[in-house]
């Protein structure tokens, strides 16, 4: 699951809005965006109601108690890098009934952003969603913020085969499934791990973090940070004024604390 990734490295505590290694936008033609905590804000925390409905369907799954359900759900996380994959590999589960009630969420916390959709539609090129999650759930969270009709296509778990970000072959996937050439793409993230395939592959990577005070494990990592490490070219805790100043420095990398 997405928002189970492991958080590999750190990130400055200052928003940042420079680059890295010269990577701006100039040749961007490809703009990725993965879905959660990213293209809507941290602060939803939808992923409490993810991490919940594991432990449900964890219980039911194999007729255990909540409480055994939750050490199994954490153990294969920490085992085989996701719940899903560890369910799978272990019980031989069918994934698809458990992304089915796992993203079966309540998404009136989510806001609708009509100048998302903006700046996105305004982007030259080619918009993709990448994901962790599930082809319905992202649609449905896509829906809901207004942006769903700015994307040509999404790449879900299931497209990867099972095998999530961050692993290195997950993104071969995607780039030989979509025709991406990433010296020519851009990849927008929440997960400072997951950005570092996008970087050795070429693409530009954007960082996207909350600017508050959460208690999420990504975003305490993230504050810890001293400096942004080599992966990270980009940061922003405002994806949509980010993708507006890109536009306005006519894709040109900029400089700045």
């Amino acid at each position: 699951m997405k928002a189970e990734a492991d958080i590999a490295a750190a990130a400055s505590p200052r928003p940042f809005a420079g680059a890295r290694a010269g990577r701006g936008f100039d040749r961007t033609q490809v703009w990725i965006f993965d879905l959660d905590n990213t293209l809507y804000p941290a602060e939803c925390n939808l992923f409490a109601q993810v991490d919940q409905r594991m432990g449900e369907f964890i219980a039911r799954f194999l007729g255990v108690p909540f409480v055994y359900a939750r050490h199994l759900q954490k153990t294969y996380y920490r085992q085989f890098g996701t719940t899903l994959t560890g369910l799978m590999q272990v019980h031989r589960m069918d994934p698809q009934p458990f992304l089915d009630y796992v993203h079966d969420l309540d998404l009136s916390v989510v806001p609708e952003h009509p100048e998302l959709a903006a700046a996105i539609d305004a982007l030259p090129g080619r918009k993709l969603i990448f994901t962790n999650g599930s082809r319905a759930h992202a649609e449905r969270v896509a829906a809901k913020l207004g942006v769903l009709s700015c994307f040509e296509g999404i790449f879900d778990i299931a497209d990867a085969g099972f095998v999530p970000k961050p692993t290195a072959s997950c993104y071969d996937h995607f780039c030989r499934a979509h025709a991406v050439n990433p010296a020519a793409a851009a990849m927008f993230e929440d997960i400072p791990q997951n950005l570092e395939a996008p970087h050795a592959l070429g693409m530009t990577t954007v960082l996207v973090h909350t600017r508050g005070h959460s208690d999420h494990p990504v975003q305490q990592a993230i504050r810890a940070w001293a400096e942004p490490p080599e992966h990270v070219h980009h940061m922003t805790h405002d994806l949509a004024a980010f993708l507006l100043g890109v536009r306005a420095s006519d894709l040109q990398p900029t400089k700045g604390a």
